[in-house]
């Protein structure tokens, strides 16, 4: 599968924000938003108006990118959002939100979503004591997370569970760092997700 393999930290200063792919590095002065806050490229210090069409395109890619989903995963998220009851941006990102790989780095046994997914793939993880190994799985109210036991001694488990002390986890789940779990308690709602997003701009978007 297609994934963006250069320097991370560029799909931050495109987008003009921080998307906090790297973790905890996001958060220290290591950080190259925080050194260089303006576009890359030889032409990123120029100020450019943006059409309206513009910045709907820049708030989908900066929520695309900061789920680490691709164009074709979160066009088929747009459309069973848009099928929901509901308001259909906060069922977007309802569903972005409920994705194993985000529930794993939620609940602290990652450091970014990106490894998060990395650990999901080489099945690390129990979803209600059963293996699993597909990043895109959903979760639902009553699941239970756990990390395998022979998979307990992997650093940066024990790492990100330090990270997860100083960020908090989210209400709607509820971690065990001690025992290696985390449940889901509830469904996450518009509330839940703190990030500057402005997902009408998304939904105007797909709408055209």
């Amino acid at each position: 599968m297609a994934r963006y393999t250069k320097a991370k930290c560029r799909l931050c200063r495109r987008e003009g924000e921080k998307l906090f792919i790297k973790g905890d590095r996001c958060f220290t002065d290591k950080c190259s938003y925080e050194r260089r806050p303006y576009a890359p490229g030889i032409a990123g210090r120029m100020r450019k108006k943006m059409s309206d069409y513009a910045i709907q395109l820049r708030e989908k890619q900066k929520v695309r990118r900061m789920y680490g989903v691709l164009e074709g995963q979160f066009r088929t998220y747009f459309k069973r959002a848009d099928s929901m009851k509901g308001v259909t941006g906060a069922n977007l990102l309802m569903l972005l939100e409920t994705r194993l790989d985000n529930t794993v780095y939620r609940l602290g046994f990652a450091n970014s979503r990106a490894q998060a997914r990395q650990l999901v793939k080489h099945g690390i993880f129990t979803k209600n004591g059963r293996r699993v190994n597909i990043p895109s799985m959903h979760v639902k109210p009553g699941d239970v997370i756990e990390v395998r036991e022979e998979s307990r001694k992997i650093p940066v488990i024990a790492e990100a569970q330090e990270v997860i002390a100083r960020r908090g986890c989210p209400e709607w789940l509820e971690a065990d760092g001690a025992k290696f779990k985390g449940e889901v308690k509830a469904m996450p709602t518009r509330e839940d997700i703190q990030f500057p997003i402005n997902e009408q701009l998304i939904v105007e978007l797909y709408s055209k």
